[in-house]
């Protein structure tokens, strides 16, 4: 199983990113698929998932700024991310539960103020 993130960069507050994650080594169709967040210092942390049927769930502090979607065709997830705040910065990393739960190298997202 292999996840790899890519779209991370540097944005000033108010900006927009977008991450994908492309996975290869399992059946993407019927996964489900999710992006943590981990910040120096600061315990890795949810950010948001999609169920196989596209059933979405999203933390508090990214809810109505944020969305995750995927492509099966593409084998690929999405996170779309707007109105970026510096509270936003950190490592992103996008997992993949097939039997277990896999996670990707991450990819970093930076915040200026």
């Amino acid at each position: 199983v292999q996840l790899v993130e890519t779209g991370g960069g540097w944005v000033q507050a108010g900006g927009s990113l977008r991450l994908s994650c492309a996975a290869s080594g399992i059946i993407f169709s019927i996964s489900n698929q999710g992006w943590y967040r981990q910040a120096p210092g600061i315990q890795r942390e949810f950010v948001a998932t999609i169920t196989r049927d596209g059933t979405t769930n999203y933390a508090d502090s990214v809810k109505g700024r944020f969305t995750i979607s995927r492509d099966n065709a593409k084998n690929t997830v999405y996170l779309q991310m707007n109105n970026l705040k510096p509270e936003d910065t950190a490592l992103y990393y996008c997992t993949t539960d097939w039997g277990q739960t896999y996670w990707g190298q991450g990819t970093q997202v930076t915040v200026s103020s």
